[in-house]
């Protein structure tokens, strides 16, 4: 039996504009679009994996709004196992999103419910917790929260996979109780208190510090550049992304962080698992909203084949040469 992933964090309602491009400072600008859509980066990650064909299990919690019976339904339908999803008095977790015609967004996160996701209630979701195979968590909940479910794993021997969003300054116990973080290179600069070049030399040295501070495995992401390996004292692997359109680039990072976790969940290689977190993402670019993005088992697969005519993605004794050829 599959033990499942299980993902500790967020739960929102995106509220989501589109516009020609994302206002400056002080600046009004028509829009042409409103959409809401089911979102936050631990819910986006959940439906991700779940949409993927594997089990998932939540923990996080929804305010006794209408919104708050919205996101619990939202993740249910997309196969999420929602028995520790909390539903507590006040307010659900929202956040607002504008997206340029390219693509770009930024977004103002209003935490809601999930700032009351307490280590209490994490003791109390303790079985499922105890049960995973693999547990991601991001930043979009009480920092305490996550320090005690880095502790959790820890003490349980199971790995724990930590996206660094939105991006703050973390302490290096909790950077060195994971098994791997997924920053990307603004998260980065911020985990380490200072700008690095760009280019190909400033991510690796990036990679490099990050595992100087006690890091035990680094997926650095780079967007539309790809991703970077960096695993201990073994050669750094740089994974080039799949070239498409971007109508909205919301939740490609946690379509990635699942994908990455699904491929290690399945047993293949990390390099394998990267390439296949790149094609997830990619495909999740190509439409709007963040959940509704997340693309199936079969989508990515098609997606890959088409690409590049090798068959199966997590199957293929070719992938590492690639992976060299690419880089």
């Amino acid at each position: 039996m599959q033990k499942p992933i299980v993902v500790v964090g967020s739960i929102n309602l995106d509220l989501v504009v589109g516009a020609d491009r994302i206002p400056q400072v002080g600046e009004t600008i028509i829009g042409n679009t409103f959409n809401t859509f089911h979102g936050g980066k631990g819910a986006n990650q959940a439906v991700a994996a779940a949409k993927l064909g594997y089990p998932v299990s939540m923990v996080g919690n929804v305010g006794n709004d209408a919104f708050g019976t919205q996101l619990r339904n939202g993740l249910e339908d997309a196969g999420v196992d929602s028995t520790y999803v909390n539903t507590v008095e006040g307010a659900s977790g929202v956040a607002l999103i504008t997206t340029g015609r390219g693509g770009e967004n930024n977004i103002v996160v209003v935490p809601g419910a999930n700032g009351h996701l307490t280590p209490e209630q994490l003791e109390k979701a303790a079985t499922i917790l105890e049960h995973a195979g693999l547990l991601l968590t991001q930043l979009e909940i009480p920092l305490e929260t996550v320090e005690y479910l880095a502790q959790f794993a820890e003490r349980h021997n199971i790995p724990l996979m930590l996206d660094p969003a939105p991006a703050r300054e973390l302490s290096g116990k909790l950077l060195r109780k994971g098994s791997w973080i997924t920053p990307n290179e603004t998260e980065t600069e911020e985990l380490l208190g200072t700008n690095f070049e760009n280019g190909d030399q400033g991510t690796y040295a990036a990679a490099e510090c990050l595992l100087d501070c006690g890091v035990k495995n680094v997926l650095l992401k780079l967007g539309s550049r790809g991703c970077l390996i960096a695993q201990g004292t073994l050669a750094k692997e740089r994974v080039p992304a799949f070239s498409v359109n971007a109508v909205d680039t919301t939740g490609a990072g946690d379509a990635f962080n699942a994908g990455f976790a699904v491929g290690l969940m399945r047993g293949s290689t990390v390099a394998r698992s990267a390439i296949f977190a790149c094609a997830v993402a990619a495909i999740s670019v190509t439409h709007h909203g963040a959940q509704p993005s997340m693309p199936t088992w079969a989508e990515v697969k098609a997606f890959v084949n088409d690409r590049l005519g090798i068959g199966s993605i997590l199957s293929c004794s070719r992938i590492q040469g690639l992976v060299q050829a690419w880089g």
